[in-house]
């Protein structure tokens, strides 16, 4: 089986709270990208035991270990739950979504692994059970499950669906990304939540996206420029580089550290 996991942009991220377990609750609404995607393969290997995992990767490097992986860990997430169910597979990626660039390309990597396994195996989860496992892969991961406009709130997790798409509102995307990357530690750093700084209002963000595009620009702000962009300065410059080029709306994308500009078609 081989699909094509896609990314995802922000239109406006707000850090709006640290929580007691040391997370924040955010605030942001979540696009689907399908021009930009990896692609992935699962299969099965009957000769080999349950719990066998073969992972190989290519396109763009990724530095990690491979039980490290995200779609090796959302593999062995869900052969623990039906290890009589899920046998061994091969899984390929082909990387070409980047990665440290607030994408949520390996994100949607891992929950296409479960949504895979799902068919492949006929689970027969639902996508509220799918969410349940991708939330233990990691934040952005339920998005992937639905994979349309989503309002998100929590730490990610919670989302409520939106009808509204880019291209229906005749709207053109383009992504840019510099050859910086960003951690999500580094874009914290510094960070200070909305809820202690009550002369910053948080506009509701749900009614900013009925609002027409040239609006955007004063509706629409990601928290994390503010800590990112003095120190990654060639982030600042796409940005700005949108602008000059006509966008209507530009913004780093999640915690950088790519950028994309919207043009009216």
């Amino acid at each position: 089986m081989k699909t094509h996991p896609n990314c995802k942009i922000n239109l406006g991220l707000h850090v709006i709270e640290r929580r007691p377990d040391g997370y924040h609750n955010l605030e942001s609404i979540f696009l689907p990208v399908f021009d930009l995607c990896d692609d992935l393969e699962i299969i099965p290997l009957p000769d080999k035991p349950y719990g066998y995992c073969q992972f190989s990767q290519d396109g763009i490097p990724i530095t990690c270990n491979t039980e490290d992986n995200l779609c090796v860990r959302a593999y062995k997430l869900l052969q623990q739950q039906f290890p009589l169910k899920v046998g061994a597979v091969r899984i390929h990626l082909t990387k070409k979504i980047p990665f440290g660039a607030g994408l949520g390309g390996g994100s949607s990597d891992a929950t296409f692994v479960l949504r895979m396994l799902n068919e492949l195996y006929k689970l027969s989860l639902s996508d509220e059970q799918l969410c349940h496992y991708a939330i233990q892969l990691g934040a952005d991961c339920p998005f992937f499950v639905h994979n349309q406009a989503a309002y998100v709130t929590g730490i990610g997790d919670q989302q409520e669906l939106l009808n509204f798409s880019l291209e229906d509102a005749g709207l053109r995307l383009f992504i840019r990304k510099p050859d910086d990357s960003v951690s999500t530690r580094e874009a914290y750093a510094g960070i200070k939540p909305r809820n202690i700084q009550p002369h910053i209002a948080t506009p509701n963000l749900k009614e900013a996206l009925r609002q027409p595009v040239t609006e955007w620009r004063d509706l629409f702000v990601n928290d994390f420029e503010k800590t990112v962009f003095p120190n990654h300065p060639a982030i600042a410059q796409l940005k700005k580089q949108f602008y000059q080029e006509g966008a209507v709306y530009a913004s780093m994308t999640g915690s950088g550290a790519a950028v994309f500009g919207i043009f009216i078609k």
